[in-house]
């Protein structure tokens, strides 16, 4: 074939070479789709020296890049908290420009998802963050260095996500309150917060103490039988709940019944809930395990995960799939599991932070399994694992009217949390 314009390949050709070798060196070239507006007519040039590394444990080399699954952000008077939420374990670069006018945060060997890519467009994530795909290959969230006091990025890894911390400057402060949603500190008693409510003038919450009647559940050394902590915590709880403006709570059981798992989520789905919140006691082979875990709904990511499911659901373990085909039908799906899992971390981060003064807590952090419960309702849902029933001590503090306050309470104080950002929202 004749070459007609042999300077235009030629140009071409150079800029392949460019871009391979930016790509090699860990780092493409920062920008958004139009360019940045540079001070002076030649970009900043980006010093690899001093730049950190921040790896999530256990990671490993693949082929495919990682999936940024989605982009989200949360925002107080002082600070604005940007999180990313991964496919798997992820590498981070953070490097700034020589003339120190930018922070420059990237995943070398990742892409925007369809779903992230339209919150980069849909004015969910705030100023001073940019989230661009610089290559097909690389994600970067830049920060104009004059937009903030402080700073601070970290990964955390179950599940994989990827945390930017910003203190505005007080000047900048903004308006609008919110709650962060990662793990805060410490959750202290509160009083009722105003809650706005649904277009039906309240706020619906469904509590389903796990197991019940004929089915115990998980049985403790000396006897202790899931059924009978479920229903004490889902009892406290729904006290506490009661007491809020704007809330109404519902029981799948308030006695010692059997309730069938579908009769629960259509209960839920017919009461129209904005919550459900299902209550339950973890085993483990080995009775040295002890802790809380707090589940919602996807595809289980360990064996250990999918056994908890398939002890819950009743179901055998090869039969305990996530069975996708319902979901892709459900056109509140995506919105579900998101909720769903900001409701997983306000509760788990409460129930951290609350009873970590009290007991000794380990935290087995937020994960997806399964659960028939969890896959069936229609609104934001959650699975919370309270303890280990197979724990010698644990079995003891569950008998412990205290214990299960204490439980309830930080149930309680996740909840209020979440309901507080007024994300409740989806039909």
């Amino acid at each position: 074939m004749q070459v007609r314009e042999p300077k235009l390949c030629l140009v071409a050709l150079c800029t392949l070479i460019v871009a391979a070798t930016l790509f090699c060196l860990d780092f493409p070239g920062v920008g958004p789709p139009g360019g940045w507006a540079w001070a002076s007519d030649k970009p900043p040039v980006l010093s690899m020296h001093g730049s950190k590394q921040n790896h999530v444990r256990g990671t490993t080399a693949s082929l495919a890049p990682v999936t940024v699954r989605n982009v989200r952000a949360t925002t107080s008077p002082e600070k604005i908290r940007l999180v990313l939420d991964l496919d798997r374990h992820a590498t981070v670069i953070e490097q700034r420009a020589v003339n120190a006018s930018q922070v420059v945060i990237a995943l070398p060997d990742a892409w925007l998802s369809q779903t992230a890519q339209g919150r980069t467009l849909d004015g969910t994530i705030p100023s001073p963050f940019m989230v661009t795909q610089i290559t097909p290959h690389a994600v970067a969230v830049s920060l104009p260095r004059t937009s903030f006091q402080s700073y601070r990025q970290f990964l955390l890894s179950d599940p994989p996500r990827l945390v930017i911390d910003v203190t505005l400057p007080i000047e900048q402060g903004l308006s609008s309150a919110g709650v962060l949603q990662e793990a805060p500190k410490r959750v202290v008693p509160m009083a009722p917060q105003p809650i706005t409510p649904r277009t039906k003038g309240y706020t619906t919450i469904v509590i389903d103490p796990g197991h019940g009647g004929k089915d115990p559940g998980a049985r403790g050394l000396h006897k202790t039988e899931e059924k009978d902590i479920t229903l004490r915590v889902g009892l406290q709880l729904r006290k506490l709940l009661s007491k809020h403006p704007g809330i109404r709570v519902l029981m799948t059981r308030d006695r010692d019944v059997f309730v069938e798992l579908e009769e629960r989520t259509k209960f839920a789905n017919s009461s129209e809930a904005d919550l459900f919140v299902s209550i339950h006691v973890n085993s483990h082979p080995s009775r040295t395990v002890k802790g809380i875990e707090i589940y919602h709904f996807g595809e289980a990511k360990d064996q250990r995960a999918l056994e908890v499911a398939a002890r819950e659901n009743g179901t055998p373990l090869s039969n305990t799939g996530v069975g996708w085909e319902y979901l892709v039908a459900d056109l509140l799906t995506s919105k579900k599991i998101e909720e769903s899992l900001e409701l997983a971390w306000n509760a788990k981060a409460a129930m951290v932070s609350q009873m970590n003064s009290h007991y000794e807590i380990d935290d087995h952090g937020v994960k997806t399994a399964p659960f028939y419960v969890l896959r069936f309702t229609s609104m934001p849902s959650i699975l919370a694992e309270i303890a280990y029933i197979s724990n010698p001590s644990e079995e003891e503090l569950l008998h412990k009217p205290v214990f299960v306050q204490d439980v309830a309470q930080s149930l309680y104080q996740g909840i209020v949390a979440f309901l507080a950002t007024g994300k409740s929202e989806i039909r």
